[in-house]
């Protein structure tokens, strides 16, 4: 791995507007943000929207949203200005076609006609040899006759980088160390498709360099897109970036992540009520391997954040590690923030029940059905438990309860004395009862939040159905 420089950086996150963030994204945009704030340099949001049939100004606002919500603020971009604007890409027709025209002017770029049938019959001859499918150059060499001949019959070109022949592009990978890339293993792409818009390859490169981008970080399945953006740059006599490319985000079966393990975007997260600073601890470790392993406020990821141990394999996203750093974030509110996270209207007393068993603000639910509702049905557990202790045993528990006044340590000591019970044979079955859980907040809280009536309603119920 090569080493890395300690000066500022300026880094970015340039995602499009056709979806949802998703974690592995949102995963790119902390790393490179950590890196520029831990060098005291800058971080760039870019809106790379070319993709006028997917893009939507509401994929774009939900992504600002969440990346404000996990604190990632940008120094320049869309909805802030900067030297380099404007930072969406739609907006950046005219310095583009600019560089088309330069390219062209100089043969460095070429309008190619091929239709989508023709590339597939030419890549299907070129795996029928043996040959790995790459654009054949068909229309590199055409006189200006021959273009004019195509475009007679009204074909719109798109118009292609012409690779130089015979040359190796060698480059040092912030991850994967150095790398070398073979110009003749690369076939002539695409800069401009044929609607006129820019090709991610060509409008990401000079973006990148035109706005001072000096570090690049993205997943490696861009890996090998690096060798063509440097051509671009070279060819256009515009500076290059430094690039680093990451291993991807996987999910637990060690398949990329996707819809099909669940949550895979941080907007969904966020509405189920995790805290950005939960997601933040778990991102900050997943394909990262920092010098410290507890808990981090936000304040300090930058400082304890190494881009030389970045990891070149996958990572694997489980969703129990995130819980765990949801657990470790809720002990760390306080009780109004805890009941703002909550967002209902509950007390003070029950918040202190309930805050050390929730992870989740739906978990709280249930609780509040237990103070003052209907329990949910007994699971298996909890069935043989109270079936064990007989309906004896409730009845017994009615007249403790009736002399106890709301005191669970005197209700059990008159419990004990009635039915010999001691120990998790008497709290258990109690707690089953009263609760509908084996297990949760502390037994005595609740007795004293659920009503007398609901208490003694549910105990009978048992003792009349042992």
């Amino acid at each position: 791995m090569s080493a890395i420089n300690q000066s500022p950086v300026i880094t970015r996150f340039a995602p499009s507007p056709t979806g949802s963030l998703h974690l592995g994204n949102a995963r790119t945009a902390l790393f490179s943000h950590l890196w520029a704030r831990k060098t005291g340099g800058k971080f760039i949001l870019r809106i790379e929207d070319t993709d006028l049939e997917r893009s939507q100004d509401r994929f774009r606002d939900q992504l600002i949203t969440d990346m404000r919500w996990l604190g990632l603020e940008w120094d320049e971009g869309p909805d802030v200005g900067g030297p380099s604007g404007p930072y969406r890409q739609a907006e950046r027709g005219e310095f583009y076609q600019g560089l088309y025209a330069q390219l062209s002017a100089e043969g460095r770029a070429y309008p190619c006609y091929c239709t989508a049938e023709d590339l597939e019959l030419s890549r299907k001859l070129q795996r029928m040899s043996g040959k790995p499918p790459r654009y054949a150059g068909t229309c590199r060499g055409l006189t200006h006759a021959e273009r004019a001949e195509r475009e007679a019959r009204g074909l719109k070109p798109t118009l292609r980088f012409a690779v130089p022949f015979d040359r190796q592009i060698e480059f040092t990978d912030a991850v994967h160390g150095p790398q070398r890339f073979a110009t003749n293993d690369i076939g002539d792409f695409i800069i401009r498709r044929e609607d006129g818009t820019p090709a991610f390859f060509f409008c990401n490169a000079v973006d990148d360099s035109a706005m001072g981008v000096t570090q690049v970080l993205r997943g490696d399945d861009h890996l090998t897109n690096t060798p063509r953006q440097l051509m671009l740059l070279d060819a256009l006599g515009m500076r290059s970036p430094a690039y680093g490319h990451v291993g991807l985000l996987v999910g637990e079966d060690g398949a990329p992540l996707s819809k099909r393990h669940g949550s895979t975007s941080v907007h969904e997260f966020r509405e189920r009520g995790f805290l950005s600073i939960a997601v933040l601890n778990h991102l900050f470790r997943l394909g990262h391997a920092s010098d410290i392993d507890g808990w981090l406020p936000a304040a300090e990821l930058p400082r304890h954040f190494r881009p030389q141990h970045l990891g070149r394999a996958p990572a694997r996203f489980e969703v129990s590690q995130l819980m765990h750093w949801q657990k470790e974030s809720l002990e760390r509110l306080s009780a109004a923030e805890f009941r703002a996270w909550l967002a209902a209207d509950d007390s003070i007393e029950f918040i202190d029940l309930v805050r050390h068993n929730v992870i989740l603000p739906a978990d709280a639910d249930s609780w509040r059905r237990v103070v003052n509702g209907d329990l949910e049905p007994l699971g298996a557990e909890e069935k043989r438990i109270v079936e064990a202790a007989g309906g004896e045993f409730f009845s017994a528990a009615l007249s403790a309860y009736a002399q106890s006044n709301g005191d669970l340590k005197l209700l059990t000591q008159r419990l004990k004395e009635q039915t010999g019970r001691k120990g998790p044979d008497l709290f258990m079955p109690l707690r089953v009862a009263l609760t509908g859980h084996a297990h949760g907040p502390e037994l005595a809280l609740l007795l004293k939040l659920i009503p007398a009536d609901l208490v003694r309603q549910r105990l009978r119920t048992h003792a009349q159905n042992p």
